[in-house]
């Protein structure tokens, strides 16, 4: 069986983890299993990655880069070195450093892995996510949100019936969900946030706050130094961290700089009280977000039964306190936040390997999807109208269509935009897709039917059709997003593994089984998401009523024929239909 590793690929810190033993483990190299996201370059011009790039960074500041997470999905080029890399080359290498991780300490090739978003992440973001795990040498045969796999950690441990709300406050990015557990099946109601809202904010305000210190009182001028400023941004996170077990830090840096030939001396004392305050903005727009997240499921407080911590910023004590006052409840950390992202990508590896598990993934789109039209406002034509067709919180995958009307007669082609965004003014909102419909010059209000797809892992495709002709158009909005051709990450690719210092790792032939699965599910071609379904549809025949089970059969027997074919797009159209049939089953 292949092996399929779960990856939390975050701002400040990165991990990877793997079903062992049928439980979820984090994969450690003599450390904690919590490798820093950040690369560098050594004095021989190789990739560093994890605590050493960390630990030159103050030294060598123009040859490390650090939170490159919150760059996905720009083309915005990153300086390393003498060289400029784009955000998913420069996150290639820390995947690259979780892939030889695992393949040292499991002594077998690692080839695939489900990877964790912030459940905000754009699909440009989610795109280059994708290119990133290409670049290092990975399939990415999966991307779920991080508080989805968050509740898939905490659902393992406790199987009982629950809604949960997950706060999630990494490094980089924020985001609040609500979650529903039933009967062993995890739906995400609700899900909000920021992607550019995190620790690395926090660490800014401290960092302002030294540096003005220095300017001010001990009259040093170190705005233009990075060397410094490097300094004082990992002062700051190191104060950061002490301010969540104490009241007070003292920040100290001897040789800051010098004055008139002296050498002058930092010592700076922070107060919890003052860090606090310092970041009471940032906070407060966190419980705004659980507001909105709580409105858009539809709950009170009340119907709240657990809230968890995730991320390390959590441990900033204020949020504990806030969202006690907001819930009503003391939040709950029982899996460290910084693991059970991780944790639970690893259990949904572990699905898709076909390891069987109680908990069944059911997620959501956290925007609407949507296309301009014109319309008549108060008599006036308005080209700015914005029609959702997928909308936000929609159960995936989803299939939605609307209907659409020519302008005029004889009309030649419409050009189709296609947007995500929540505001009823389309230009508010991100355009994402851009296509020309060439059309039969159709009699004045011929009908046009649009259709958008929205999968698993946020990649959206669009086709328009004439209702009259059945002429078509069809895209998949995720090559309109590409940053990349095939070649160019082809290139990518080469560079990364010729900058990479690190002996090819021998492993041992030899296949261990890790799961059962049945004879049908192990038929060539069949992947490890649809072998697990087919074992489903297997093992719930028997509490199908007749009409039920007849068609589950059938469709077994279809998706098998889809496989042996190679039509994908039929066999993901075969497995929706399955997976409704077995969620109304139970």
């Amino acid at each position: 069986m292949e092996t399929i590793v779960g990856i939390d690929l975050g701002t400040t810190n990165s991990e990877i983890a793997f079903i062992i033993d049928d439980s979820a483990e984090i994969i450690k190299d003599g450390d904690t299993g919590i490798m820093p996201s950040c690369v560098g370059l050594n004095g021989d011009g190789k990739v560093i990655v994890g605590h050493e790039a960390l630990n030159q960074a103050i030294v060598a500041p123009e040859k490390t880069v650090l939170s490159v997470k919150r760059r996905m999905g720009s083309d915005e080029k990153i300086q390393l070195g003498d060289k400029a890399y784009f955000p998913q080359e420069i996150s290639a290498f820390i995947l690259k450093a979780l892939k030889t991780r695992a393949e040292r300490q499991l002594g077998k090739p690692v080839e695939k892995a489900v990877i964790t978003v912030p459940a905000y992440f754009t699909d440009a973001q989610r795109q280059a996510t994708r290119e990133a795990g290409f670049i290092a040498g990975l399939d990415v045969v999966r991307i779920i949100n991080e508080p989805t796999a968050a509740s898939l950690a905490y659902e393992s441990i406790h199987a009982e019936d629950r809604t949960i709300l997950v706060y999630d406050l990494g490094g980089g990015t924020f985001d609040v969900s609500i979650v529903k557990i039933e009967n062993g099946i995890i739906e995400v109601l609700a899900s909000t946030g920021d992607n550019r809202l995190g620790g690395d904010d926090f660490d800014a305000k401290i960092v302002r706050r030294l540096a003005d210190h220095i300017q001010n009182e001990l009259k040093l001028p170190i705005q233009d130094n990075p060397l410094v400023m490097a300094r004082l941004k990992q002062a700051a996170e190191k104060a950061k961290i002490a301010l969540s077990s104490s009241p007070f830090v003292t920040i100290e840096e001897d040789h800051i700089g010098k004055r008139f030939f002296k050498d002058i001396h930092l010592s700076y004392e922070l107060s919890r009280r003052d860090f606090e305050s310092m970041i009471d903005e940032e906070l407060s727009r966190t419980m705004d977000a659980v507001s909105k997240a709580l409105k858009d499921a539809g709950l009170m407080p009340s119907q709240i039964d657990k809230v968890i911590l995730v991320g390390g910023s959590t441990r900033i004590p204020t949020i504990a306190t806030m969202l006690e006052e907001k819930i009503g409840q003391t939040p709950h950390d029982e899996i460290d936040p910084d693991l059970c992202v991780a944790l639970g990508a690893a259990i949904q590896a572990g699905r898709e390997m076909g390891i069987d598990h109680t908990s069944i993934l059911l997620d959501i789109t956290p925007y609407t999807f949507g296309t301009s039209a014109l319309d008549v406002v108060d008599g006036i034509p308005f080209g700015e109208v914005y029609v959702p067709l997928i909308r936000r919180n929609t159960k995936l995958p989803a299939s939605r269509s609307e209907v659409f009307y020519t302008l005029y007669d004889k009309q030649e082609a419409v050009e189709i935009k296609v947007f995500q965004g929540e505001s009823s003014v389309v230009s508010e909102n991100v355009l994402i897709g851009n296509y020309m419909f060439k059309l039969s010059k159709l009699p004045e209000h011929s009908e046009i039917i649009m259709k958008m797809d929205l999968d698993l892992n946020g990649i959206l495709k669009m086709r328009a059709v004439e209702k009259k002709t059945g002429k078509n158009i069809d895209v998949i909005i995720e090559n309109a997003m590409r940053q990349f051709s095939e070649k160019e990450l082809d290139e990518s690719k080469k560079r990364l593994e010729r900058l990479w210092d690190t002996q090819a790792i021998q492993f041992d032939e030899t296949v261990e089984d890790e799961a059962e699965i049945s004879e049908a599910s192990q038929k060539p071609g069949i992947s490890g998401e649809y072998a697990w379904l087919i074992k489903q549809a297997e093992e719930k025949l028997d509490l199908a009523a007749k009409e039920d089970k007849d068609e589950i059969i059938n469709l077994m027997e279809d998706l098998k024929d889809a496989l042996d074919k190679n039509d994908h797009e039929k066999a993901g159209q075969i497995s929706e239909e399955l997976e409704d049939i077995l969620f109304y089953i139970g």
